[in-house]
């Protein structure tokens, strides 16, 4: 089903998936020619198959881009990481998944641009001048008696262009104007050629010459960028076919052209006579349906990249079981050693913390041992200290004691009737009751008279 075939909006017709994006891939690479895309490279992968895959992205944006074997190994580097690049790719679709990508075709450093610019400017200018005006442009010749060649006698392109014109036209004479096409100063030799190629036209009976060289970065191109060649070109008098690079190189040589073929081999081709066209249409339908199938089988190897790492064997499996397996036990074991390790650990904290804390039994029967004996000792001491002061105080009791005073031969007379002692002789009076004590006992005696005497 193509885009032209699909149901119109209205319409009640339902579609698988598939059908849709094959529709919306085969749109999408009608619609979008080459074109050159800048960004830093993220998520770069090498397929086993040799395709690349990554993506570019810049500060708001990032698009998925994968680059087939066959040109990947052509690459003059390989991408890494977070490089500044520029790819040169077609706007397709992964069918499969539905995904929008760039099929790259080529890639160069972001630091080529500079040429790019100086290649618009002198573009720009030679344009403005009229150098590249159609009304300026020759007619091929349909049957040409000689073809001149520009270009140097070691380029696989001269091989490329001799062996074409062998094919097609054997009886065309070629005439080859060597020349480097490669390095410093190239273009003046370029325009050289060309300006020697016209002044031998007549001589070597040429109708058309061809400029070309095989394909390249910008850098390599660049001979076919200068001013002085595209002024030479635009200047002869013999119709000019540039045929430089690849198909989707464009140089300042090719808009001075006449006609500008899209490789060497197409320069040959488009100089060779007219009975040659159904055999270029035929050799573009052929093209054109290799590169469909190329682009079919790319998307295929695309899938089968895609299934692939999805795809786990049984043997690799079961090792990322074992190994999953090896780390469990290795997790359980140190869990079920953890608990005892830190048992143990505590349990000689304890330990030690118990064996410092342990009350010391001898030393401190020792110590008690010490005690009594001072306490004995002090007993000892303290019995006869006080033995000693009862004894000093029985003594001096013993001398202040009334009794003594009494044995001395003094008498102490005690009211009976108050129970006082009689101190002065005032408070004697007669026919009073009195107690007298003596040493050796006491008496009741009755005062008949009392004569007071001062003393």
């Amino acid at each position: 089903m193509t885009p032209d075939s699909l149901p119109t909006p209205g319409g009640d017709a339902v579609i698988p998936v598939s059908v849709l994006n094959r529709a919306i891939s085969t749109m999408l690479e009608r619609s979008f020619l080459l074109v050159w895309v800048s960004g830093e490279v993220s998520n770069f992968t090498r397929a086993a198959s040799g395709h690349w895959y990554f993506s570019i992205k810049d500060a708001n944006a990032q698009m998925r881009c994968v680059m087939f074997r066959g040109r990947a190994q052509y690459a003059e580097f390989t991408p890494r990481e977070g490089d500044k690049i520029e790819v040169r790719a077609l706007v397709t679709m992964y069918e499969p998944r539905g995904e929008l990508q760039l099929n790259v075709e080529a890639v160069r450093r972001t630091g080529q641009g500079r040429l790019y610019e100086a290649f618009l400017r002198l573009k720009a200018q030679l344009e403005s001048e009229g150098l590249f005006a159609p009304e300026r442009k020759r007619a091929l010749p349909t049957h040409p008696r000689g073809i001149g060649i520009v270009t140097s006698l070691q380029a696989a392109a001269l091989r490329d262009v001799l062996t074409t014109l062998s094919r097609r036209a054997l009886h065309v004479p070629v005439i080859v104007f060597p020349a480097p096409v490669q390095g410093a100063g190239v273009s003046a030799k370029l325009a050289a050629m060309v300006e020697a190629a016209n002044a031998r036209r007549e001589i070597d009976r040429l109708d058309v010459l061809i400029v070309c060289r095989g394909g390249g970065s910008i850098e390599d191109l660049w001979a076919f960028n200068e001013e002085v060649l595209a002024r030479a070109i635009a200047a002869s008098e013999l119709p000019v076919v540039s045929g430089v690079g690849h198909e989707t190189d464009f140089t300042i040589a090719d808009f001075a052209a006449d006609v500008r073929a899209p490789t060497p081999t197409a320069a040959a081709e488009l100089v060779s006579p007219q009975r040659v066209l159904l055999l270029r249409e035929l050799d573009h339908r052929h093209a054109a349906l290799a590169r469909g199938f190329g682009r079919m089988m790319e998307r295929r190897t695309q899938q089968l990249d895609w299934l692939a790492r999805r795809l786990v064997s049984p043997a690799e499996r079961l090792q990322r079981q074992r190994v999953h397996l090896r780390q469990l036990a290795s997790r359980l074991a140190a869990a079920g050693a953890r608990p005892v390790r830190d048992a143990r650990a505590h349990f000689a904290l304890v330990q030690y913390r118990w064996e410092r804390k342990r009350p010391n039994v001898e030393a401190h029967r020792e110590h008690v041992l010490r005690l009594v004996g001072r306490v004995a000792n002090e007993r000892s001491r303290r019995l006869e200290r006080d033995r000693a002061c009862v004894s000093e105080l029985a003594a001096r009791l013993q001398v202040l004691s009334p009794q003594r005073t009494l044995e001395r031969g003094y008498a102490a007379l005690i009211d009976t009737q108050t129970g006082r002692a009689m101190r002065t002789p005032g408070a004697l009076k007669s026919k009073r009751p009195l107690t007298v004590h003596l040493a050796e006992g006491s008496a009741d005696v009755l005062l008949a008279d009392v004569q007071s005497r001062l003393s």
